[in-house]
């Protein structure tokens, strides 16, 4: 299995970075994307690595806002084969506030009924290598970061959120923001043994350029080291100043940047 960042905040490689999120996998059966980014960002990225994303057979969409599922009109338009897995919920109206502003952060809902797209109600067996899962609790550990963010006129429950589960020699769980907590997702992806987990944990709040307390942090350190056959990659939402500060209570905690890859 490999697994390249196609879209990510930052980068040290040729590729261009960009605020939102891209995983190009590949496995045995399958070529994956996880994710598609806000914009035209993904499609510069994949050619710069020689990927044809028309040969692209699945995709998922983790989330309903357009920093991982923007580009789904453009994709569509360069990929007539893949299958793409969305929750239900993805595609109803989504907001961030700042001061008193909404500003929609939400996909495209004019794209919910195209052929490609399949609407997934909660967890989904895609076949015996891809499984998604929800995660319905999602207390423990809270970011504030979520607290923003809002779906109609409530703050946003993500229950339309989901991650996928890989399963070949050796298991991946990939994440997209991990809105529900990377502790909670964690605890109901662990019956599966990940031995990698890839994901965003939305610990930075790039409106208020502030990172969740210390306290949180070492709650979320102290939950993860539960797993240490796990070897954890996080990326976009999760903040320089969170990651520095993970990393340095947990070994088995790495950074993945736009160009870089992991192969297992």
């Amino acid at each position: 299995m490999v697994i390249t960042a196609l879209v990510e905040n930052q980068t040290y490689s040729e590729l261009k970075s960009m605020h939102g999120l891209s995983l190009y996998i590949e496995t045995k059966n399958h070529k994956i994307l996880f994710d598609l980014g806000p914009d035209k960002t993904l499609f510069e990225n994949a050619a710069k690595r020689n990927i044809d994303l028309s040969e692209i057979d699945t995709v998922i969409i983790s989330h309903g806002h357009m920093d991982h599922g923007g580009a789904l009109k453009q994709f569509l338009e360069k990929n007539s084969k893949a299958k793409i897995y969305v929750q239900r919920e993805a595609f109803e109206p989504h907001y961030t506030k700042v001061l008193f502003f909404k500003i929609g952060v939400g996909m495209d809902a004019g794209l919910k009924t195209h052929p490609q797209i399949v609407l997934v109600d909660g967890d989904y067996q895609i076949d015996q290598e891809l499984s998604l899962f929800t995660v319905k609790d999602g207390e423990k550990c809270h970011s504030r970061a979520n607290d923003m963010l809002y779906e109609k006129d409530q703050k946003d429950r993500f229950l339309h959120e989901q991650n996928l589960v890989i399963r070949e020699e050796k298991t991946a769980l990939i994440m997209g923001c991990g809105h529900k907590g990377v502790v909670n997702i964690m605890e109901k992806a662990k019956k599966y043994h990940p031995q990698v987990c890839v994901g965003g944990y939305h610990l930075y709040n790039p409106a208020l350029r502030t990172t969740v307390p210390k306290e949180v942090l070492n709650e979320i350190a102290e939950e993860l080291k539960k797993y240490r056959e796990t070897e954890f990659y996080t990326c976009h939402c999760t903040g320089k100043a969170a990651f520095a500060y993970l990393s340095n209570k947990m070994p088995n905690m790495h950074y993945l940047s736009c160009g870089e890859c992991i192969t297992f």
